[in-house]
């Protein structure tokens, strides 16, 4: 059977059956309900209720394989060419990728509109990430239907329909690429009161304004022999050429190695461009530029009535529609919508590398399982590409230039060096001092995923989570990556609801005051008067672990604080406007800290140092809570845990003086004689 992820497809309603055997035990793998005969989605209420297996996730850990990287356009090539050998003529009807296996248990439903090629294999290369969160549907349009637009849109909406009586609490993901975003916004508009999440790709609705429209006249009167041609000319319009043939190229391979990789690509592609004429021969490919400007005409007449969820992502490189100017227009004229933009990919995003269409939707906090987003048990833990796009390609210079490296104290008190001292199940709460800009994050984090298989869910402050910067936003941000490794905004219920999920959070009192600190400030403690998580960890039997990190002096010097930019006419209007609209995290009754006011210092880097972290004493407060609850206990292990962390950066300040390798350049020769993924030595403790 046709392979949308190399191992072939469940599909039912259409002619297309073989091994079925393997079919109906992938079918009930996938805990799903397919209505046979006309390729609609039947309710659960309407057929017999299907056992689900009794290994059905519930969670996903750490390092959780999602396939990026094992599918290439070649693949898609095969799938689409093998759906095209069976020249029916519908009706169009869904599909199960038999790749995307059987999500979370409660997961929501996710349909796949195909872009104008129809074939429903345009997300092939996300299908084993998407197919770990939600159950995926794919609609296949067969060459020779010709089913009209409105038809199409009847389809759909009786899909969702059935769906929603059946899990009326449940969102329904509707996933749009270029025809499939027209479908998806006409759909939207007829059912407002569903509650529907459109993620559009490069939608067709801007199609009146494509670059190619004054060559469409000419399409119709072109000789047969010329079709070919044509296709294969556009195929070279339709995607970004080195973004296509770099999906399977491993970022960890020498430049040369990756270049040689990428050419072999994109000559190995060649030969598939011949296999457009079989999946869009003359006739269909005439009938599909008619139904794209029926379905453009009629998304933009009712894009009023869309009150759904929109993600829109936009191309930089669309040769095809305005893609960018697109996005732009639909955040204006939609009232819930926002949008992502990847300047250097084409239209075929989805076909593209740079990517990820599960991260992307966990980026925007656009997974939810229920009516309303909870960002603590809707969070998925990062996944093993995202992992290695993270740490290589983000933040992989700064790991090598900080060489850090951590200690941890074990409960008879000796300090060894690595995390075995602290705890491995949570509750765990990790309370420590915050580096300038917050240095010391991204080596913690990516240690105890990689030591312990831990994700560290920090609390961050709120203002990172406004979305105020999204209309600018290229591919993702810094703080999108914190959003995937699991960063919160920071509130005693989502403190409240890390604890109860037995998780290990990393908090820091001192908030932006420290991380923003003035000048002569450095591993200065900015902590509020109250004892404010110290009872919070005791109601769940939490462990506190206190830690220092030191090294922000060592890379850099800090020119320019706020108290210098106040003094700067213009600027300090601006930066007082800022800190009067941004988000309050404490009141004044909590001392000093409650001064956070935020800013971008200035800062002149170094030759950089290193970076060291100390975990002290594990403090257990399981038992404790009824002596805790006594104010002046819970103030007295409050101040405890400073003075811990306070000890931790002191005996870090003067050991780090010991250390042979904490200049970038003894490491770099270390590296170079020995290897570069040993660890380096550092003193000892």
């Amino acid at each position: 059977m046709a392979s949308c992820l190399g191992v072939g497809v469940s599909m039912f309603g259409g002619s297309v059956q073989r091994n079925r055997a393997s079919l109906v035990r992938e079918r009930e793998r996938s805990c799903s309900s397919i209505g046979k005969g006309n390729g609609r989605l039947k309710s659960k209420g309407e057929e017999k209720k299907i056992k689900l297996r009794n290994d059905v996730p519930e969670k996903l850990e750490p390092f959780w394989d999602d396939g990026y990287g094992t599918m290439t356009l070649k693949d898609y090539f095969a799938a689409a060419k093998e759906f095209t050998r069976h020249h029916d003529g519908g009706p169009p009807r869904w599909f199960c990728p038999v790749a995307s296996g059987c999500p979370l248990k409660g997961s929501p439903i996710l349909l796949f509109l195909p872009g104008a090629d129809g074939t429903g294999c345009g997300l092939i290369m996300h299908h084993q990430a998407l197919g770990k969160a939600f159950e995926v549907r794919c609609l296949h349009i067969p060459v020779q239907d010709r089913t009209p637009f409105e038809g199409l849109v009847k389809l759909v909406e009786e899909t969702i329909r059935s769906e929603h009586a059946s899990s009326p609490n449940k969102p329904i993901y509707l996933v749009g690429d270029s025809f499939g975003g027209c479908l998806a916004l006409a759909v939207a508009s007829r059912n407002p009161v569903i509650d529907l999440v459109l993620i559009l790709s490069n939608p067709a609705t801007s199609f009146g304004r494509s670059q190619l429209q004054p060559l469409l006249p000419l399409l119709g009167a072109m000789p047969d022999a010329l079709h070919e041609t044509v296709l294969y000319l556009l195929s070279f319009v339709v995607g970004e050429p080195l973004k296509i043939a770099t999906v399977n190229v491993d970022r960890k391979l020498p430049p040369m190695q990756q270049l040689e990789k990428m050419s072999l690509n994109l000559t190995s592609l060649l030969p598939y461009l011949s296999e457009l004429v079989s999946i869009i021969p003359k006739d269909t490919f005439l009938w599909k530029l008619k139904l794209l400007e029926s379905a453009a005409a009629y998304a933009n007449s009712r894009l009023h009535a869309v009150k759904a969820e929109v993600l829109v992502l936009a191309s930089g490189k669309d040769n095809m529609v305005p893609s960018r100017d697109e996005a732009q227009r639909l955040r204006r004229l939609l009232p819930n919508c926002r949008a992502r933009y990847f300047n250097e990919n084409g239209h075929a995003l989805l076909l593209e590398d740079g990517i990820g269409l599960m991260t992307v939707i966990k980026c925007t906090n656009k997974y939810r399982r229920s009516r309303k987003h909870d960002i603590v048990s809707d969070y998925l833990p990062p996944s093993v590409g995202e992992y290695n796009y993270a740490f290589t390609q983000v933040t992989g210079l700064f790991h090598f230039l900080a060489g850090s490296t951590m200690f941890s104290t074990l409960g008879d008190g000796t300090i060894v060096r690595g995390l075995s001292g602290v705890p491995n199940e949570g509750p765990v709460l990790l309370v420590g001092y915050h580096n300038l800009l917050g240095i010391e994050l991204a080596p913690l984090v990516e240690r105890f995923i990689r030591e312990k298989h831990v994700v560290v869910r920090g609390i961050a402050h709120p203002e990172l989570f406004m979305g105020k910067l999204d209309s600018e936003s290229p591919e993702t941000s810094m703080v999108d990556w914190m959003k995937v490794f699991g960063a919160v905004p920071v509130t005693a219920n989502n403190l409240y609801k890390l604890l109860s999920e037995k998780a290990h959070v990393l908090l820091y009192p001192g908030g932006a005051r420290e991380a923003l600190h003035y000048k002569g400030e450095e591993y200065k403690l900015f902590w509020p008067n109250q004892q404010e998580f110290v009872r919070m960890a005791a109601r769940f039997g939490a462990t506190i672990v206190p830690f220092g990190a030191v090294g922000e002096d060592d890379m850099a010097q800090l020119v320019l604080d706020y108290n210098d930019f106040m003094k700067i006419p213009v600027l300090n209007d601006s930066l007082r406007e800022v800190n009067e609209n941004s988000a309050k995290v404490r009141d004044v009754g909590s001392g000093e800290v409650a001064s956070q006011v935020l800013f971008v210092p200035l800062l002149f880097p170094k030759i950089p140092g290193r970076l060291y972290y100390l975990f002290g004493k594990p403090i257990i407060t399981k038992g404790r809570e009824e002596f805790l609850k006594d104010k002046k206990n819970a103030n007295d292990l409050y101040n405890h845990v400073k003075s811990e962390v306070e000890l931790s950066l002191a005996y870090l300040i003067k050991k780090r003086k010991e250390d042979p390798y904490r200049s970038l350049i003894d490491r770099t020769v270390y590296r170079a004689i020995y290897s570069s993924q040993h660890e380096v030595p550092t003193f000892d403790p």
